[in-house]
């Protein structure tokens, strides 16, 4: 089985994005958000059937942790409330999903990480999401401000709250920004990346995981520069005065397999255990070009993973069993179809 741990629904219906719009521009003017349009199973079916579904069973994948468009979440955009009002339906979008093909995607949550709230309301749609919807995970932003990076780190005890919920839940979030309001930091090329970086270095000057030992996080697009660097990591670890990071962060720290091109991915392989890399596309989202050197889309990371060489149980690892181990509700379920 392969699950693929890292999908956006980038191409949900018109009307949501319309009505996103519409939400913002009530709120600009002081008004409530207008009604929330009536979406059809069909419209619904045929965005993911000509999209998702299509590219997985081109690829030979199996299933999507399946999430709502990271660059939309824009917690920066509106108030709480917004972002509440936003994240409820984006999320119930995705639920609607997961009820059409409930063998094919498994949701997670977007929070509404409103800039300067408390946690509250992210932590009560975690819960809804998970114990209602059914849902195996979430995404947490660590820069709810798009670009202008005004939270504290997330070994701050300002993120404990929402860290003890996951792990009374048992689910693991993947760490992951929205859109940048910084012109400075292009959204999926600087910002996404630079995130990465910043999260695994936060997790390196604080303690986090002597607190949660039992947390779980997933950063994407291959871990950013940390693979690339991993000498300056294990580097300032030891000048921090720290453990060694297979001790420090390692054991609840993962990193997906989006990386667009065999070099990158053989040396995300050389240097990352492989105990600690889940197999993951992003499809459809950054990158959805098609390479002119190789001919194939560059989204297409199950040929740069099935090139580089890895063992039947190491691929068996990444491809599924890592996934099922991080996302312990996706196990249950796929347990409960006798898989």
């Amino acid at each position: 089985m392969i699950i693929d741990c890292h999908g956006h629904y980038t191409t949900a219906p018109a009307s949501h994005t319309q009505w996103r719009q519409s939400q913002l521009a009530a709120f600009r003017e002081g008004l409530q958000a207008p009604a929330y349009p009536a979406i059809s199973d069909d419209e619904i079916r045929e965005s993911i059937e000509q999209n998702q579904l299509k590219l997985l069973r081109e690829r030979g994948a199996d299933m999507t942790i399946f999430s709502p468009r990271a660059s939309a979440m824009g917690h920066h955009e509106g108030d709480e409330r917004v972002s509440v009002e936003w994240s409820r339906a984006c999320n119930d979008l995705i639920a609607r999903v997961t009820g059409l093909f409930p063998e094919t995607f498994i949701g997670v949550c977007q929070l509404p990480q409103s800039p300067g709230a408390d946690l509250k309301a992210s932590i009560a749609e975690l819960e809804r999401c998970v114990l209602e919807l059914g849902f195996a995970g979430c995404n947490l932003s660590p820069d709810p401000s798009g670009g202008k990076w005004t939270a504290p780190p997330l070994t701050d005890r300002y993120w404990y709250p929402v860290y003890e919920k996951m792990c009374e839940l048992d689910v693991p979030a993947m760490v992951h920004v929205s859109s940048s309001v910084n012109p400075v930091f292009h959204a999926t090329g600087a910002h996404y990346l630079n995130a990465d970086t910043t999260a695994f270095m936060q997790f390196i000057q604080g303690d986090l995981f002597a607190d949660f030992p039992d947390l779980r996080l997933v950063i994407p697009h291959g871990g950013g520069a940390v693979p690339y660097h991993w000498g300056r990591y294990r580097g300032l670890a030891d000048m921090l005065e720290k453990p060694p990071l297979s001790e420090h962060v390692m054991r609840n720290v993962f990193f997906d397999t989006c990386v667009y091109h065999q070099p990158g991915i053989d040396l995300l392989f050389t240097v990352i255990d492989t105990g600690n890399i889940i197999f993951g596309s992003e499809m459809v989202g950054a990158v959805r070009g098609i390479d002119p050197e190789t001919g194939h889309y560059f989204d297409d990371t199950k040929r740069y993973v099935d090139a580089a060489g890895l063992s039947e149980a190491a691929a068996a690892d990444v491809y599924a069993g890592n996934a099922r181990r991080v996302y312990p509700r996706l196990d249950k379920a796929l347990r409960a179809r006798g898989l």
